[in-house]
């Protein structure tokens, strides 16, 4: 099968026989996991013992081969093998004097390169790239232009691909959607890179939502640690908070009162809620849905819970007139204003930490942070999330969670975990209100790029020296461990760290320099809902899904699944030519 590979294990040993287990690397603190027997050599036939066993090519493993009777330990290996590959694994005795046991391991058909249809791909999508740049060098040639506006209808090609941004009307829109007006009343320019943020991170996530190729690195890590399917949601968190703090001033500044933005704030929020509960519902694999199996936490209802708190937050403190703040210390004009917030964000942090780390939990230690499982040596296989995971079992039942973490796989935990659980919301609601600060930054210099760049730098090293010191740069060793699962507070600074750089990168280059107009990002980072709701109720329809040759391979697998999400940006497109954005 796929990412795994067959591995004949050959006993040149007489009796009693020898039990063979295994161990990955990426499963911290594990128990060796029994794989098989391996029977005793026939002296008289003069033929080993065999067996056989599949083993997993995503990640190194430990094999341990010792005596069926008694604890000794014959040899122990770690290697990486790789996907479709044939392996022998030889024991015998060197020396029957000494009684010298080796364990040779031998590649009897090599395995396939499983990373080339990445390669391929990429270059793919270059190539279209390379076509795309080459026409519209061409089309700025006159008479290349006068012909093709012969040819086709010039309404139709007047906007091409990467053209001035129009600005569709959102002066009555705040939503974590739409991207927010612009930073000044007198001119109606968009911040492009705002979009082009939200896209990629929305792009990445329908990929990994879709399959990721079935590669191990585009699905959420096991436990700690980061993968490419873990920077996406935080990301999207963030530039929500961004867009809040530019949507809502603009509003403000246009005439709208604080109560009338409270209640489109309470409309869309109670919206997304019910999107993800209704539409957007992984337990409909259960069968049908009912009371009895949904699934109340979820993707759109930590958006609408943050969007919430984080919005009404923003209202409360939020001025119509964004100058220049009269106060001492100037330089810090786009946070002392609005100590109360901070003050607020830090009481739910603390809230946080108290719970993680003080909450009784029965049957597990106090402060437990693992996976339970085969982690931490099988101690605790039933305390998966610690507190999280009590919390949410207590408040929400087993039921209402959702049934298959991704901390099953490797350390082959049973207790329902959800992701987004409501103690990670607290977590989410602090990374949504650091992109709050970006969208601060841009509001108080908005005339300043260089100040902007500045401190989006200076924020980015500020959260990535936390994350040093809370994770000791260690993936397992830290005080509080980088884990999407749990929405940790490093996980939180870790991806706020990078969202800064990335955030930075984006706006020098689409609003700063123009060298890229933000496409094709920019256009689902306009219809980000639409995108993200349609993604997940059509997953299962062609042309997004088909039925494949060879379901063991990656190649079709990693086709598909950028079929799939290419189609939604070229859909995404559509729309934007259209000026069609749904907005909540």
């Amino acid at each position: 099968r796929m990412d795994q590979a067959l591995l004949l294990v050959r006993n040149e040993l007489p009796a009693p026989g020898l039990n063979l287990a295994a161990r990955s690397d990426s499963c911290h603190q594990c128990l060796y996991q029994f794989l098989a027997f391996v029977p005793p050599s026939n002296e008289s036939l003069r033929k080993p013992g065999t067996a056989s066993v599949m083993v997993d090519t995503q990640h190194p493993l430990t094999l341990l081969l010792n005596s069926s009777v008694g604890d000794r330990d014959f040899c122990k290996i770690q290697y990486h093998f790789g996907e479709f590959g044939n392996y022998s694994l030889v024991v015998k005795t060197l020396s029957t004097s000494t009684q010298t046991v080796s364990c040779d391991l031998i590649i009897n058909e090599g395995p396939i390169n499983s990373y080339l249809p990445i390669l391929f791909a990429f270059l793919v999508y270059m190539g279209i790239l390379a076509i795309l740049i080459a026409g519209r060098l061409l089309m700025k040639i006159d008479p290349v232009r006068n012909w093709v506006y012969k040819k086709l209808n010039p309404r139709a090609t007047d906007r091409m691909i990467n053209s001035e941004l129009g600005s569709p009307n959102t002066t009555d829109s705040i939503n974590c959607d739409p991207t927010p007006q612009s930073w000044s009343t007198g001119s109606r320019q968009r911040l492009r890179s705002l979009d082009t943020f939200r896209g990629l991170s929305l792009v990445i996530m329908v990929f990994v939502n879709y399959g990721g190729g079935k590669y191990w690195f585009f699905k959420h890590e096991s436990w700690n640690g980061l993968t490419v399917a873990d920077l996406v949601f935080p990301w999207f968190v963030f530039i929500m908070g961004t867009s809040i703090a530019l949507a809502l001033g603009s509003m403000l500044r246009w005439g709208s009162s604080k109560w009338k933005v409270l209640r489109k704030i309470l409309w869309r929020s109670f919206v997304l809620i019910l999107l993800g509960i209704i539409v957007v519902n992984p337990n409909y694999c259960l069968g049908p849905l009912s009371w009895d199996n949904l699934r109340i936490p979820g993707v759109l209802q930590r958006l609408g819970f943050t969007y919430l708190v984080v919005a009404a937050l923003e209202l409360l403190f939020t001025r119509a007139d964004s100058g220049t703040w009269e106060g001492r210390f100037p330089a810090l004009q786009d946070i002392l204003p609005y100590w109360p917030q901070w003050i607020f964000i830090l009481v739910l942090e603390t809230i946080w930490l108290c719970l993680t780390f003080l909450l009784p939990v029965p049957d597990c230690p106090r402060g437990y942070l693992g996976p339970g499982g085969i982690g931490d040596f099988g101690k605790y296989p039933n305390c998966t999330g610690g507190a999280a995971g009590y919390i949410d079992r207590l408040l929400l039942g087993e039921k209402h969670m959702y049934q298959h973490p991704s901390s099953g796989v490797i350390y082959q935990s049973t207790m329902p975990y959800d992701p987004e659980g409501i103690l990670g919301t607290i977590n989410s609601i602090v990374m949504a209100f650091l992109g709050l600060q970006a969208g601060k930054i841009t509001l108080f210099y908005k005339d300043q790029p260089k100040q902007i760049m500045s401190r989006f730098i200076i924020w980015g090293i500020v959260m990535g020296i936390i994350s040093a010191i809370l994770t000791k740069c260690s993936k397992e060793e830290g005080f509080i461990p980088i884990n999407k699962n749990l929405w940790s507070i490093s996980y939180v600074t870790t991806l706020s760290c990078f969202a800064f750089i990335l955030l930075l990168l984006i706006y020098y280059l689409v609003d700063v320099k123009k060298w890229w107009s933000g496409a094709p990002f920019l256009y689902p980072g306009m219809n980000s809902i639409l995108v993200y709701i349609g993604h997940q109720v059509f997953a299962n329809y062609f042309p997004f899904k088909w039925k494949m040759q060879d379901s063991q391979s990656h190649a079709e697998h990693l086709t598909q699944n950028l079929t799939a999400t290419t189609l939604w940006v070229i859909i995404s497109y559509i729309l934007y030519r259209r000026k069609i954005f749904w907005k909540i």
